[in-house]
């Protein structure tokens, strides 16, 4: 497992830290199953079915579809959808992505790795699910490297 590289959301390393204490597997999947049932469609204004190519998430079981828009502070909102209802670990990723990332300096997102779902949900999860979901987290990075990279080329 990757070490945490400065800046890193502290959302992010907050919840990392408290999935930490918890040693208990089926704790924690009930913990993840409550983090899912927060899970909100991306709203209408932000984009309505049939999703673009563009923003689904390579490799993902769930069909999930990240998009970022970025804020009058400069920091990013990341909004999410999954197509598959059972899809519980991609929404549960998705309230995860949203609430540690959306508002994070942009330099903090850029730094979040994948094997971040190897801390949130363990070492338990399928490889498809696993790939699904890092891929979920590397969409919501490059948006914010994406944005960093055009802030400098201003």
């Amino acid at each position: 497992m990757a070490e945490r590289r400065d800046p890193y959301p502290e959302k992010l390393a907050e919840l990392e830290d408290l999935l930490g204490l918890i040693d208990d597997r089926n704790q924690r999947i009930d913990m993840l199953i409550e983090t899912a049932d927060r899970f909100r469609e991306v709203p209408a204004e932000v984009a309505e079915r049939p999703y673009p190519d563009e923003h689904k998430v390579p490799a993902c079981e769930s069909e999930a579809f990240v998009w970022a828009k970025k804020r009058d502070d400069g920091t990013l909102k990341f909004y999410f959808a999954v197509e598959n209802p059972q899809g519980i670990s991609a929404k549960a990723m998705a309230v995860i992505l949203d609430e540690a990332l959306s508002g994070a300096p942009l330099e903090a997102v850029a730094n979040v790795p994948d094997d971040v779902v190897y801390r949130v949900f363990g070492s338990e999860l399928s490889m498809g699910k696993t790939m699904g979901l890092m891929g979920m987290t590397t969409m919501a990075r490059l948006s914010a490297e994406r944005l960093l990279a055009s802030n400098a080329g201003r």
